[in-house]
């Protein structure tokens, strides 16, 4: 892999050596790329824009995502790439560059955790940390090929790490390789896992409506070539008057919590923005506190709906993404198309606080495509033994 490839995913002010972990643990003798929005003690970090990079001092302590990768042994190698404040699912970053996508070459490679997925596709890591707020681990694992993994809200703990909209922000990780994808799960998730016997398999057919045609049936066919290791299918539907609602609700309540959480700091400093990003923080001081109250209520009901459908057991089937990656040079139009796209099928596990994996289920005209599966609260670990049972049949696509 040419060395363009593997610099593009991360930060100009990246680790000047690798941080070494344990000498023994669960993780010892692999490498890990770290999403730039995790502290490191000793080293600023900057969510993706120079601006807070420079307003603040260098990190006093690891965040726990780090310190609990250090204690199972991993190396951390390197600070990837991340859109800007993560309000992005392109990957495209304004002031740093786009990393490029090692598996689809001038493509984006899909955001926030944009380094993240770059770095681990193109083998310069075993795994990446991410994070995933509205797709940001998923979107890029799968333009990139790569298992993704976003954990029921809650079971990673974020201690350390910059947040964006608490109300769904999760922890996440990407990698090539299944079982050490596994791993990963067994290390940074808590305790609170809802083990339960996996019987039951709901394909959402309206959001497999969302997808391309072509997206929709490569992926339906997958499905069927998986089937041997599968509970019977059967179809069915989850949001009952459409996606729009919840996405709308969604955008709302992340726009309300992410100026609370940077709006005094954009006031005050003035930072600079890329586009697309400059406009959803506008967008984003606008929200009122009752229309973020009546999305809130949105949301419960969404969540108590979903939850109801998604039952220990029961896991439901759909497209990662819509299409495959658009073109690098996309102009931001198309690029802000491409988001609402993506939000209709990302917002079904963020309203419900659900995890959800995503498999490389193989390539269509050249570019990775990604099958997800959302399962129960807790279900994490089930859904992290469903993407290794499956890796006979995708590989590591």
């Amino acid at each position: 892999m040419p060395t363009e490839t593997f610099r593009s995913a991360f930060v100009p002010h990246d680790l000047a050596a690798p941080v070494t972990g344990a000498p023994t643990g669960p993780l010892a003798g692999l490498s890990v790329a770290v999403k730039d929005m995790y502290d490191i003690a000793g080293e600023r970090t900057g969510g993706g824009n120079p601006d807070w990079l420079a307003a603040h001092p260098p990190a006093t302590a690891h965040s726990a995502v780090v310190a609990k990768l250090l204690a199972a042994g991993a190396t951390i190698t390197g600070k990837t790439v991340c859109d800007e404040f993560f309000f992005s699912v392109a990957g495209v970053n304004a002031h740093y560059g786009t990393p490029l996508n090692p598996r689809a070459p001038g493509r984006i490679p899909g955001g926030s955790s944009s380094g993240s997925a770059s770095a681990a596709s193109a083998g310069a890591c075993d795994v990446a940390i991410g994070s995933d707020t509205g797709g940001s681990v998923r979107v890029p694992s799968a333009f990139c090929g790569l298992y993704g993994m976003r954990p029921t809200h809650g079971r990673v703990d974020m201690t350390g790490a910059m947040a964006m909209a608490p109300s769904f922000d999760v922890g996440g990780w990407m990698s090539t390789a299944p079982g050490v994808f596994r791993a990963l799960g067994r290390v940074l998730l808590d305790h609170h896992a809802a083990p339960a016997r996996l019987d039951k398999l709901i394909v959402l057919d309206d959001a497999f409506a969302q997808s391309d045609d072509a997206v929709a049936s490569f992926l339906q066919d997958a499905l069927d070539g998986m089937s041997g290791a599968l509970p019977a299918m059967t179809h069915g539907a989850i949001a009952p008057d459409g996606f729009d609602p919840w996405r709308e609700a969604f955008r709302l309540i992340q726009g309300r919590e992410i100026w609370k959480v940077y709006g005094h700091f954009i006031e005050t400093k003035r930072p600079r923005f890329g586009p697309g990003v400059r406009e959803r923080l506008e967008f984003a001081s606008t929200v009122t506190e009752k229309a973020a109250d009546e999305a809130y209520a949105v949301k419960a009901a969404a969540l108590a709906w979903i939850r109801s459908v998604a039952k220990p057991g029961t896991v439901l089937v759909l497209p990662t993404v819509p299409c495959i990656a658009p073109h690098a040079d996309a102009p931001q139009e198309l690029l802000e198309s491409f988001r609402v796209r993506v939000m209709r099928l990302t917002v079904t596990a963020g309203m419900a606080g659900l995890p959800q994996v995503t498999i490389p289920a193989g390539t269509l005209d050249g570019c990775p495509i990604g099958l997800s599966f959302i399962g129960w609260p807790g279900a994490d670990e089930a859904l992290l033994e469903l993407a290794v049972r499956l890796a006979r049949f995708v590989g590591a696509a």
